[in-house]
């Protein structure tokens, strides 16, 4: 759901007295136009209609109005995620490759969470919701590439699932943030960065000695190859 959308929803909604709502949303449409560090919190109660002094009833400081954004931010993520993935359906590299389109579309459709996500500065692990709202939204890239360690080939040295999915995300984060974002930061790409992550993906498998010729084909194990310390030799 874009901070567009809900803007309109909050700013009705602080004519009740939904002073907290009306900020996120005000300081979402700040870092949409200015990023993460455009802003103050100042700027930010003027966007909200109130006075400078209003924002502390709700939040500490900037950082904990930024923190709340990334936090909602990873939870909007993690749903996503979740609903790409299907529990691995119809099969796993299917699956695995609607979770990489999926964490692409976020960058486009929600660049202001995504910005507040990854790029604000805020220590994650000062907030104890902020980090279980991360990791949550990380493991399902976890339970992705565990479920494709699982079906590496016989015979094929591969790294830990944890480092598949460190990896993978990588990979996905890279790609997101350099070409796949909706936001003025988007470098130009002679694809569409769905492709270039398709691709990338299929490379990694095929290192791990994966038969990427179908989507399906992952779930049948390929023959061995000769390993190397993280993969099969050339």
């Amino acid at each position: 759901m874009s901070w567009r959308k809900e803007q309109g929803r909050a700013e009705r909604g602080y004519h009740h007295g939904n002073l907290k709502e009306a900020l996120l949303q005000a300081a979402l449409g700040l870092i949409a136009e200015k990023g993460p560090g455009g802003f103050t919190f100042a700027d930010a109660a003027r966007m909200a209609g109130v006075s400078p002094a209003a924002p502390y009833r709700h939040f500490r400081d900037r950082d904990e109005l930024l923190s709340n954004i990334a936090q909602r931010g990873f939870e909007l993520f993690e749903q996503v995620l979740t609903k790409a993935w299907d529990d691995g359906r119809p099969d796993t590299v299917t699956a695995f490759m609607r979770v990489g389109r999926a964490y692409l579309a976020f960058a486009r459709s929600e660049p202001a969470y995504y910005s507040a996500m990854f790029e604000s500065g805020v220590p994650i692990d000062v907030n104890p919701m902020l980090l279980t709202a991360s990791e949550r939204a990380f493991n399902v890239i976890r339970a992705a590439a565990e479920r494709l360690a699982a079906l590496t080939p016989p015979g094929v040295t591969r790294p830990p699932a944890l480092m598949m999915a460190l990896h993978i995300w990588s990979m996905s984060h890279g790609i997101a943030s350099l070409f796949g974002r909706g936001d003025a930061a988007r470098r130009k790409l002679p694809m569409a960065p769905e492709e270039l992550l398709e691709a990338s993906v299929l490379i990694y498998l095929r290192g791990l000695g994966f038969s990427t010729d179908s989507a399906s084909a992952a779930e049948k194990p390929a023959q061995p190859k000769r390993s190397g310390p993280w993969g099969p030799s050339a």
